[in-house]
């Protein structure tokens, strides 16, 4: 018997969300694959130390990066127009102010047990490199800001205010009884 109306359809998913996961467990697999194979070559005692040795250099690579960080942000809301001694133009970066997230990634790639983590977190502490792939970060960041849809961040909030969690949307008009207009003179507040 059909209805006439045509079965639902899934939505498809997307390649990140197929393929993401796929590419993080064969990133784990080849990371403990490694790790035995050094662990063969060189000794357990050895990789021990490597793992060892990479979460406390990421840890401080990290905590050198979030100082510097947390150091440009106060100097750069010092001298924000307002502030005693700021001059009245805008704030400048402070030098050195690029690529303290990228530096953080690479502390965190280091902290993360394994070899490939380790090798790219350090090519990430390299200044020409992390300015590479800053510049292309900003590049894809960019085309897709160019490629998305207009609007604001508060519309996508009244979008996901508007719609139930089952999908349903819930329309509605707020009806007042009578225009009230706003006393002349107010009540006083409630004293104890």
């Amino acid at each position: 018997m059909t209805t006439g109306t045509p079965p639902p359809t899934a939505p498809r998913r997307s390649r990140a969300r197929t393929f993401i996961p796929l590419a993080v467990a064969a990133w784990v697999v080849l990371e403990i694959w490694l790790l035995t194979v050094v662990a063969d070559v060189a000794g357990g005692f050895t990789v021990l130390l490597l793992l060892i040795g990479g979460v406390v250099l990421g840890a401080v690579v990290m905590k050198s990066a979030g100082r510097r960080a947390f150091r440009n942000l106060t100097e750069t809301l010092q001298r924000m127009p307002g502030q005693p001694g700021a001059t009245a133009a805008s704030p400048a970066a402070p030098s050195g102010s690029k690529g303290n997230g990228l530096l953080m990634l690479g502390g965190l790639l280091i902290m993360i047990p394994g070899l490939i983590s380790d090798v790219a977190g350090l090519l990430l502490l390299v200044p020409p490199v992390r300015a590479m792939v800053g510049r292309r970060a900003e590049k894809s960041l960019q085309r897709r800001m160019r490629t998305a849809t207009p609007g604001s961040l508060s519309d996508a909030f009244q979008q996901a205010r508007i719609h139930r969690p089952d999908g349903k949307v819930v329309q509605g008009e707020v009806i007042r009884e009578g225009d009230t207009q706003p006393d002349d003179n107010p009540r006083p507040p409630l004293t104890p």
